[in-house]
């Protein structure tokens, strides 16, 4: 097997387990088990072993001596890191791509808003979530900023499927809604201003009082 694609497929082999860590499937503390994923992708330790490095680098995951690979646990202060860090570089990100705005981006981020308030499960909110802030921000043409963007919202809807996996609340978007209305006023400030109050509010979801854990709290935005 070739570099490039030992490379391809490690980049495969770190989104499908990111996606299964993210989704809740793969609950925190739990090993990432070298043999049995590579048995699963058919692949030699090689992959596995960059794909757990990207893993880490995301934050999803941990290595520990003697321990192996484990899924990374997170609690409210590493929740607000995450929104204060997405807060900064979005608005950045913002700036930049507000010049390379047209009219058929920005109607095509009020649709995904308006799939994001017809969600009737965290997951499809999250997916039109993820596809308004895409949209707003790729026109930056920064792919160092915009990566580390996409990590820092895979762990935020990692947060929000830990809160939110069960019993979903539609919502209605309002700041989406102010973003693309001061975006098409040409009122850069206020769009990015509003972006970034927006990235940082922190819902919280109170877990019921018979369950004994404590409440649960994610990045709405």
């Amino acid at each position: 097997m070739s570099a490039g694609s030992e490379e391809t497929l490690a980049v495969r082999i770190s989104r499908v387990l990111a996606d299964r860590i993210v989704s809740g499937e793969i609950g925190p503390g739990e090993r990432l088990r070298q043999d049995r994923i590579a048995e699963e992708f058919g692949a030699s330790h090689v992959p596995v072993r960059e794909a757990f490095r990207r893993l880490e680098a995301q934050g999803l995951a941990i290595s520990e001596p003697r321990r192996g690979v484990r899924v990374a646990a997170f609690d409210l202060p590493e929740v607000k890191e995450v929104a204060e860090m997405r807060a900064a570089l979005e608005e950045l990100a913002l700036r930049h791509a507000a010049p390379h705005l047209t009219p058929a981006i920005l109607n095509a981020a009020e649709e995904a808003t308006k799939a994001g308030d017809a969600s009737r499960d965290v997951r499809s909110w999250e997916a039109a979530n993820r596809r308004f802030h895409k949209l707003i921000l790729t026109p930056c043409a920064m792919p160092r900023l915009l990566a580390a963007i996409d990590d820092l919202h895979a762990a935020s809807a990692r947060f929000l499927f830990a809160a939110w996996q069960s019993n979903w609340e539609t919502r209605t978007d309002h700041d989406h809604r102010a973003i693309l209305a001061a975006l098409r006023k040409g009122d850069v400030d206020t769009a990015c201003a509003t972006l970034a109050r927006h990235v940082r509010w922190i819902g919280r979801r109170p877990a019921p009082s018979t369950s004994g854990k404590p409440d649960a709290f994610a990045i709405h935005g």
